[in-house]
């Protein structure tokens, strides 16, 4: 998935989060890019979406990814 999908995906999901915060009872995002898989989330599943936004900031943020061996020098 594109990057720029991603950060979609969190900008969609924060507002999500603030309209929740804000007293809308349900919202829905779409969670699976291409696929079109949307997702509703409510006051009671906030916990969710936090976990989702958290996924999402992590890979916009690349914490977690990979890095190559370092190399070893003399």
């Amino acid at each position: 998935m594109a990057m720029a999908d991603v950060e979609k995906q969190l900008s969609e999901a924060r507002a999500a989060r603030h309209k929740l915060l804000t007293g809308t009872a349900v919202v829905k995002i779409n969670k699976g890019g291409l696929s079109g898989m949307s997702v509703e989330y409510s006051k009671a599943n906030l916990y969710e979406l936090n976990a989702y936004i958290s996924e999402l900031e992590t890979k916009v943020n690349g914490i977690g990814m990979r890095r190559p061996p370092a190399g070893i020098s003399f």
